[in-house]
């Protein structure tokens, strides 16, 4: 049993827990944060006045802040007594707050383990900015409590927030326009091969065939181009296959819903297989494909695009307009309205008239457009065919959804929020990119990411049982 000191005790205007045991466990985490820094400090050749005057500094501001934390965390353990039997200190911070403390301990982690192998990283800075990016953290996530819809995509705007700020201070050039430019266009990509995505998932399904409908298109339509095709003819052909695709998924995973992911990931492989074979039909270059990438293809998504004059790649207007297409018609239409019904609810949907068939097809089939089109506008940011190009939209469209809270279950969320997790991941992949982490590193990261936030929305119960 843990002694505990008088509740709402304070003593010198600082906020100490109820819980003894909490209390000694903020200052071995406070001591152990110093040694690091105060080791990083010597590691950099600073000065021992300046090591040792930033590590007194920062242990405390750093145990006055988790005590701070810990307090509110009792606060809320105790205001939730009367719904629920939560145990009393270190106990009832944790079953109040589990979420927030192993995504915490998650980034901890991460932490830990980049400044070990990356020397790069272990400086000062970066510790200060890990640290802030913990407390930003921790206050989304209290004041995000506050709000009965949208809780999300506060969490993920403060987030967004939190991770500018922080690599505008670490990486020298993050706010140039330069940089700006080039995480747009990225995640202009990014947020088209999303639309999809996110109306599937509002059903309550996934498509796993988008990566491969994007490397296939990115081969098909340079290769149909090389035959000598109308490069707006070829362009046309390529969004007819991809749509017919995702109606194709639509059709099969509806009747056979029990296995909707394997089919979709079925039908990716056999679409990715079948457009190698043809296309490598007299090459030995089997899933690359060489030629000469149209002009007005290259300035539609390349760097160096212009629209109307002004030096802004068109790709990420369109990805504006395409965006508040989808936002506006999933608020205000009766497409939209349906599709959140279905999701919510199929059975009732179902008693209203709303046929399951027609609109779980339809979202199937935009899956399908929006993947061929993020194929082709690839094609003009690279130049060159390559199969393997939509590789990383396995994941990274599906972390979007999920970070931006949108619920895999179906009914809750929405393309607005898909934004936010696009550029969330293109943030924090820039951010890895600045301070000098390989592309494995942020494959390690963005999975770790996804896990909280997945155990975050998992526990918000779903809209069937809230109505």
């Amino acid at each position: 049993m843990s002694q505990t000191f008088t509740d709402g005790s304070r003593t010198g205007g600082l906020f100490i827990p109820r819980s003894r045991a909490l209390v000694w466990l903020n200052l071995a985490v406070t001591f152990v944060v110093a040694a690091i820094s105060f080791g990083l400090g010597f590691w950099q050749g600073l000065s021992a006045q300046i090591v040792i005057l930033y590590t007194i500094v920062l242990a405390a501001v750093l145990f006055w802040l988790i005590n701070y934390v810990a307090v509110i965390f009792e606060a809320r353990s105790s205001s939730l007594e009367t719904d629920t039997a939560t145990p009393a200190g270190a106990g009832g911070v944790w079953a109040g707050n589990r979420i927030l403390i192993v995504t915490m301990a998650v980034m901890l982690i991460v932490y830990l383990l980049i400044t070990a192998t990356v020397p790069s990283f272990r400086s000062l800075g970066n510790l200060m900015a890990f640290l802030l990016l913990e407390a930003i953290l921790v206050f989304a996530f209290k004041v995000s409590s506050r709000f009965a819809h949208g809780r999300s995509a506060f969490i993920g705007l403060i987030v967004l927030l939190a991770l500018i700020v922080i690599s505008s201070f670490t990486i020298n050039g993050f706010l140039s326009a330069t940089n700006i430019k080039a995480i747009l266009l990225f995640a202009a990509f990014l947020g088209i091969a999303c639309v999809g995505q996110t109306l599937v998932a509002l059903l309550g399904g996934l498509d796993l065939s988008i990566p491969f409908v994007i490397g296939s298109s990115n081969i098909g339509l340079l290769f149909l181009i090389g035959l000598g095709v109308p490069s707006g003819l070829a362009v046309i052909f390529v969004l007819l296959i991809g749509t017919a695709l995702g109606f194709l998924n639509g059709v099969l995973s509806y009747r056979l819903q029990g296995q909707a992911l394997i089919l979709t990931l079925g039908m990716g492989f056999a679409v990715a297989g079948l457009v190698q074979i043809l296309t490598s039909i007299g090459s030995s270059f089997g899933g690359n494909v060489f030629g000469t990438v149209p002009k007005w293809l290259q300035n539609l998504a390349a760097m160096n695009g212009r629209t109307f004059g002004l030096a802004v790649p068109p790709t990420i207007l369109m990805w504006i307009v395409i965006a508040i297409i989808v936002i506006v018609g999933l608020r205000y239409s009766a497409f939209g309205r349906y599709i959140y019904a279905l999701g919510g609810n199929r059975r009732s949907a179902k008693l209203i008239g709303v046929s399951e068939f027609k609109y779980w097809t339809i979202a199937y089939t935009i899956s399908g457009f929006s993947a061929a089109l993020t194929g082709c506008l690839l094609l003009g940011w690279s130049g060159g065919g390559f199969i393997g190009v939509g590789d990383q939209y396995l994941f990274t469209t599906l972390a979007a959804v999920v970070i931006g809270g949108t619920s895999l279950m179906g009914g809750y969320g929405g393309y607005g929020y898909t934004v936010i997790g696009v550029l969330v991941l293109q943030v924090l992949s820039a951010f890895l990119i600045g301070i000098g982490l390989k592309y494995e590193w942020q494959q390690f990261i963005f999975g770790l990411l996804i896990l909280p936030m997945v155990a975050l929305y998992g526990r918000a119960p779903h809209i069937r049982d809230q109505v």
